[in-house]
């Protein structure tokens, strides 16, 4: 069972976050690395905000991190989101992307259960559009 609706989460692909979602579909979270300078970035974007670099690659990470910051809604923002309040939303910070902060859910934990700094881990699930979304579970 989805942790949202999956058909309140289709996905618009352009073509700067293809192979973000190419690696979503494939189990994998990449992120977009500036080759000159080393700067990761989130979402991509053509030129590095760091030393303003064109060159950029793809890297895998692992995709463990923590819970830099969340909230827990109350108030469906949207009909469908109505059977599944409360919801979290976390920003997790990844450990082996500096910088890199992922807007997501955690999809294992009760709203008391939450904290900044809750080390967590990534998990896959598909939208309606068959794309898989990163959320993310407590690592144990």
């Amino acid at each position: 069972m989805p942790y949202l609706p999956a058909d309140v989460t289709p996905i618009a692909i352009s073509p700067e976050t293809e192979p973000y979602w190419e690696g979503c579909n494939q189990g994998e979270l990449r992120f977009q690395r500036c080759a000159s300078c080393g700067t990761f970035r989130h979402p991509p974007a053509p030129i590095c905000y760091a030393c303003r670099g064109r060159e950029t690659e793809w890297v895998r990470v692992s995709g463990r991190g923590t819970v830099y910051t969340y909230t827990v809604v109350h108030h469906p923002v949207h009909p469908k989101l109505g059977g599944s309040i409360p919801y979290n939303v976390v920003l997790v910070a990844l450990d082996d992307a500096p910088g890199v902060r992922l807007v997501s859910n955690l999809v294992d934990a009760a709203p008391e259960e939450l904290r900044v700094g809750l080390p967590v881990e990534v998990v896959f699930e598909a939208s309606i559009s068959d794309t898989q979304i990163p959320r993310f579970k407590v690592a144990r």
